[in-house]
């Protein structure tokens, strides 16, 4: 595929792309990531925030027989995707792919899952628009980082929007004319993209819709372009296009290289912790030194962390100013680690719970501060791959110095969940929601999600109030 037309190239893979023709490890890891996606977006269902949009939707309306997961309540494709995205994007637990800085599965399984059964698509139908709108997410974000991110941009909010529409596009458009109808979608939703990055600094709750805004904007581009909108199909390449207006550099060949043949989705992390992916290294390097010399938070004198020079400054905020920019400082999440470990262990994992419960912690924000985080470019070549490692020396109050070396943290490629991991992680979390009867037969049609004729019949089971 020619790398002077990524937009049409993407069109090409994704209206092209089938269950059948997918690789079997890409098979496998969509069926975890399935999994991880209703884990994720069962702890969201219940945060504040959740609320919040719930309240808008019902404002703003919308009929059609996509389901709020959850819920009884069904409403128009995009809506629902608003909504369960949401869910499942606003805890910083979802999936990530380091490299492109952003979170593909909250965006496209809730797109593709409104669209798939509004529309009453099969397992096969959904899953392969879920692979090609993970492709094309990931990919346009890597052509353009880390200059986008430099730019004050989140790419999960400027780059979901493309994952969305690809995966539902994918879904409407085959054959000869295919191709162009995907890169118009994609062409419509590069103009509803938006997220920047204030909210590091100065707080406020924006972040929590990043995803969800981004995975709404896309299927609606989507849906739009099924009914004659159009968008312009050199989009990413153009003059006046994407890359050209939201990164000083840009390599477009990271979109088109092996696209159809090596699937950027296998290197998709998914998180032991409601974290910043980039933190979650040093978060399991702290837990296992306390662990490891039993200490905690209060033993600690100071704390020295090498970390790549990508993450200095809006990762590094030794004092976060609400619970979201505690979720992305490394001293904070450090600081909690440590606060945690004596009781937690090794296998320590933070939930959002930790943050709500110690952004006002006295002695975790005295502790934060007294963490150094020092540049090392030799980590810079590791970070720019599928994780972020951590090298840390902490000083007790003894006097005494202990150290570790993270390479990645467990959940990324390197160290990645097993499967029956991924099914004690989802059943714990359901079983807070449903019976152990009805979590086993939610796990059951997932495990088989792929036979489905029609998912619709999915949202029987999800139902709340059946249990």
């Amino acid at each position: 595929m020619s790398s002077d037309q990524p937009t049409l190239a993407i069109g090409e893979f994704a209206a092209g792309l089938t269950y059948k023709t997918l690789p079997e490890p890409v098979r496998l890891h969509l069926a975890d990531l399935l999994l991880d996606y209703f884990r994720v977006a069962s702890t969201g269902e219940r945060m504040e925030w959740s609320r919040w949009i719930n309240a808008y939707t019902n404002i703003a309306g919308g009929k059609g027989d996509a389901s709020i997961l959850f819920s009884p309540d069904k409403t128009d494709p995009a809506r629902a995707a608003l909504v369960n995205a949401t869910y499942s994007g606003s805890i910083d637990a979802d999936d990530v792919h380091v490299g492109s800085m952003l979170h593909p599965g909250c965006v496209v399984f809730s797109a593709a899952l409104a669209a798939g059964q509004h529309f009453k698509l099969s397992g096969h139908d959904v899953l392969a628009a879920v692979a090609a709108g993970y492709e094309a997410m990931i990919r346009i974000a890597l052509a353009m980082q880390p200059s986008h991110f430099r730019r004050g941009f989140q790419s999960t909010a400027t780059c979901g929007g493309f994952g969305a529409a690809t995966a539902v596009a994918s879904l409407f458009f085959k054959g000869t004319d295919g191709p162009r109808r995907v890169a118009e979608s994609i062409g419509l939703v590069a103009s509803m993209a938006g997220g920047v990055t204030q909210f590091y600094q100065s707080g406020s709750t924006v972040k929590r819709i990043h995803a969800a805004w981004a995975c709404h904007s896309g299927v609606m581009a989507a849906l739009m372009a099924r009914h004659g909108f159009s968008g312009p199909t050199d989009i990413l390449e153009g003059e006046n296009g994407f890359t050209r207006a939201y990164a000083d550099e840009s390599d477009l060949s990271k979109i088109t290289d092996g696209l159809g043949s090596e699937f950027k989705l296998l290197e998709v992390t998914v998180k032991g912790h409601a974290s910043s992916a980039r933190v979650m290294a040093a978060v399991e390097g702290m837990a296992a030194l306390c662990s490891e010399n039993n200490a905690g938070h209060t033993d600690i004198e100071k704390i020295r962390i090498g970390i790549p020079s990508v993450i200095k400054g809006r990762l590094t905020i030794n004092e976060p100013v609400d619970i979201q920019a505690a979720q992305m400082s490394l001293p904070f999440s450090m600081a909690i680690a440590a606060k945690r470990a004596p009781d937690a262990g090794a296998n320590l994992a933070l939930s959002v719970g930790d943050y709500v419960e110690n952004i006002d912690d006295a002695d975790v924000r005295d502790l934060a501060m007294r963490i150094d985080c020092e540049v090392d470019t030799s980590m810079d070549e590791q970070a720019a791959g599928d994780s972020v490692p951590a090298d840390i020396t902490i000083t007790l109050k003894d006097g005494s110095e202990h150290s570790t070396y993270v390479s990645a943290p467990k959940g990324s490629p390197s160290r990645p969940f097993t499967r029956d991991d991924h099914v004690v992680r989802f059943n714990d979390e359901l079983q807070k929601r449903y019976s152990k009867e009805k979590t086993a037969a939610i796990l059951e049609q997932l495990e088989h999600f792929d036979e489905l004729m029609d998912i619709s019949t999915l949202s029987k089971l999800l139902n709340d109030s059946l249990d």
